[in-house]
């Protein structure tokens, strides 16, 4: 299997204000690297203030990092040209209800995604929402609903139509997962593990579900403070485990 997502030495830091004059540094991420092969799972897990949510908003360009490479494909991301790098790297929000519009319908919203970022014609748009919409257990009729319309688990799925229409590679999930309920949670789970096998797509799921993590993710990083404290294969990361915090944080969440 070929590595799709090759991270190398990633640093950002932010200037906070600590007085009235003063400022300090706070290093949200400290020279993390990892890689995610093709078609399998990457779980980053920690705490509040881990540089989780940092992560995410460097890897999709919504910020910059102060230094270090994002390759894809081999490939290395430019900064500021993240445009073709966006076609191929998706991002699922925690509240799917929150990232649609409510004023428009999904079918539009759709649309809009493809006419912006590809050049298909009406006919060819129309067909690609159709078999986005099929592929994830949506009716053709959906596409004239608007948001309000859908249960939480069917919002879910409009999320992921919305993310896997333009057919990206790799799928970002920063808490996606954590607010639905279990059977809604196990639902989207068997169709994202089920989209992962018919396309190959990766995933980078970001998340402290730990029992969630050790049935779905193939690699494990932990993150405290900024630092990369264990990385490797999920299985070996929940039985051997290094660091004290590490094997706090994962017997915590499944004692």
């Amino acid at each position: 299997m070929s590595t799709l997502l090759d991270v190398q030495q990633l640093c950002k830091s932010y200037r906070k204000q600590s007085g009235l004059f003063r400022y300090r540094t706070v290093q949200a991420l400290d020279n993390i690297s990892f890689s995610l092969q093709q078609g399998k799972t990457l779980a980053v897990v920690g705490e509040t203030g881990s540089g989780k949510s940092t992560l995410a908003k460097l890897l999709v360009g919504i910020e910059k990092p102060d230094q270090g490479r994002i390759l894809l494909d081999n490939t290395e991301v430019q900064l500021g040209h993240y445009r073709q790098y966006n076609h191929q790297v998706r991002f699922i929000f925690q509240d799917a209800a929150k990232s649609l519009n409510p004023q428009q319908k999904i079918g539009q919203m759709l649309d809009d995604v493809l006419r912006f970022s590809t050049a298909m014609d009406v006919t060819a748009r129309k067909q690609k929402i159709q078999q986005t919409l099929k592929q994830l257990g949506l009716l053709d009729e959906h596409s004239e609903y608007y948001p309000h319309m859908f249960s939480g688990g069917q919002l879910q799925r409009v999320a992921l139509a919305r993310a896997l229409i333009l057919d990206p590679k790799l799928l970002i999930l920063d808490e996606a997962l954590t607010a639905l309920d279990p059977s809604l949670r196990a639902q989207i789970v068997n169709l994202l593990l089920e989209l992962q096998q018919n396309t190959g797509l990766a995933y980078l799921l970001i998340t402290n579900h730990l029992r969630l993590v050790k049935h779905i993710a193939d690699d494990l990083l932990v993150l405290h403070q900024g630092k990369a404290l264990d990385y490797g294969e999920t299985a070996y990361v929940f039985e051997h485990a290094e660091h004290d915090y590490s094997r706090k944080l994962i017997n915590s969440a499944i004692a």
